[in-house]
């Protein structure tokens, strides 16, 4: 039996694609970056075309470097960025507009006038989501008032829209399928994680025709086969996760109180609470972790829009850098005298103050500052993001997030100082594993396990290995002190202090 699995990881800034083999080893992988549009303050494109021609020529250099065809393959798992959303014609598969990314903040207005209405609570009742721009509802309103003819196309069933997994699964079967999982659909503000649906009060709101939208399917199941134009065979797709969410499968937190957090472009935390779905009290978002077999494992998740797109800042816009890879060393070698604090709201502030309209500063400036202290202070704006995020689960899963040890993953994750300092700001340990393609990897276990050549979820679990844990070296004063001017810079840049 053939046990090789193809990975798709659809991300914000490329795509990539990876050939495990039966052992869950990554043995090729293809890349390619695509376009970033920004046609105004504020709002982030991808053309959907860029986007889908990276995937095909991704799969087909990592079936290359693998030396394997499309008939080698026993399953497809894909993950990707999540939020992104697109419209796209049913009869030519074409978008009619480009895909507006997670990031991208257009929609605040809405959002503001849909909040003065009382409808947030409405909401976040039967999504888990609070009303922000970062998620796919409103940047589909947004299309079909903006675009000319496209509601009334819509309610003729002419369009169909959906996150990138479903743009991408239905070109990838030739238009035969237009499917999606319960991890996207929970991140669109029209899904009822509860009732496990789209929801019609929901989806009246917002004024979207529900035949735009995909069936819902288990995160392990049965979306379709590949046309065999593009790879040469028919492949079964058999994993689809949001890209966080095949995450946490990756690095298989699998049991209730579990935690891992992404280090990519922004930060994700998810924290596995089982099958009990916790209303956070403290602006976390809760969400569907995964659905197997019918049976739902819910989290709670902090969001931080600006992790490693701050380091990209200092290498891009500020030049102090020649790669990313030189920020901690360049951390180092600061003044342990100043400080300087970073509040990376580029893109407004994610969890737990989720205020869109909030821009980046930075405090502690003296005639000292200078590149290494720049460099330190946008790493350490990663750890005290994520102590914010560790102290509002704490909060509202008392019994789940005490004592739990932080799983990390990412580009991030590769710069020890940088995972030194998140382990001294949560006071807690954080493991990095020998394996760090975890998003991958979900993705790729899903579609193993349902094609029946990989393990089950405990024999996977089995398998994660650390490479190194991180432990507090950090005393409690400074700790305090250090939580205490953060919280500070916070305050002064939120929009509404």
């Amino acid at each position: 039996m053939n046990r090789h699995i193809l990975a798709i990881d659809q991300g914000t800034t490329s795509s990539r694609a990876i050939v495990f083999d039966g052992k869950m080893r990554a043995i090729a992988t293809g890349q390619k970056e695509f376009p970033q549009h920004y046609p105004d303050s504020g709002w982030v494109e991808h053309d959907p075309e860029d986007i889908w021609k990276s995937v095909v020529a991704t799969v087909r250099a990592a079936l290359r470097k693998a030396k394997l065809t499309g008939g080698d393959i026993a399953a497809i798992g894909i993950t990707n960025q999540r939020e992104t959303v697109v419209v796209w014609e049913r009869d030519t598969g074409r978008p009619i507009h480009n895909a507006i990314v997670w990031q991208d903040r257009r929609t605040a207005p809405l959002c503001e006038k849909l909040k003065k209405q009382g409808l947030e609570k409405t909401f976040t009742a039967r999504t888990g989501l609070l009303l922000d721009p970062y998620f796919s509802g409103t940047k589909l309103a947004w299309i079909l008032e903006r675009v000319k003819g496209a509601r009334q196309r819509a309610e003729n069933g002419e369009l169909m829209a959906g996150t990138i997994d479903s743009f991408l699964i239905w070109r990838l079967t030739g238009g035969r399928s237009h499917v999606t999982d319960a991890t996207n659909a929970s991140r669109t503000l029209l899904y009822n994680i509860k009732t496990n649906a789209w929801d019609d009060t929901l989806l009246k709101i917002l004024d979207i025709p529900r035949v735009m939208l995909p069936q819902v399917k288990d995160c392990a199941d049965d979306f379709g086969v590949t046309d065999k134009k593009l790879f040469g065979a028919e492949i079964p797709i058999l994993g689809v996760a949001g890209d966080q969410q095949a995450a946490v499968i990756g690095q298989a937190c699998f049991e209730p109180g579990m935690l891992k957090a992404t280090y990519g472009t922004g930060c994700f935390a998810v924290l596995n609470t089982g099958e009990t779905l916790v209303r956070s009290k403290n602006r976390l978002l809760t969400t569907i972790a995964y659905r197997l077999g019918g049976k739902t494992t819910y989290a709670l998740e902090g969001s931080i829009f600006v992790a490693g797109a701050a380091v990209q800042w200092l290498r891009d816009g500020l030049k102090v850098i020649g790669r990313a890879a030189d920020s901690g060393a360049l951390a180092a070698k600061a003044d342990p005298t100043q400080h300087v604090y970073l509040v990376p709201a580029f893109v407004g502030l994610g969890a737990p103050y989720w205020d869109a309209e909030a821009r980046g500063a930075i405090f502690g400036l003296t005639r000292n500052t200078g590149p290494a202290e720049f460099a330190r202070a946008t790493l350490e704006s990663v750890a005290y993001q994520t102590r914010d995020l560790l102290d509002a689960m704490r909060k509202d899963w008392k019994g789940g997030a005490g004592s739990t040890v932080l799983r990390v993953d990412g580009g991030m994750v590769a710069s020890d100082w940088t995972m030194q300092c998140v382990a001294d700001m949560l006071d807690a340990p954080v493991d990095r594993p020998t394996m760090l393609e975890t998003t991958a990897l979900g993705a790729a276990w899903l579609a193993g396990s349902r094609a029946g050549v990989w393990p089950d979820a405990a024999t996977f679990a089995r398998a994660w290995a650390l490479d190194r844990q991180f432990t507090p070296q950090m005393g409690e004063a400074e700790r305090k002190e250090r939580l205490k001017g953060w919280r500070d810079a916070v305050r002064r840049t939120l929009s509404s202090s």
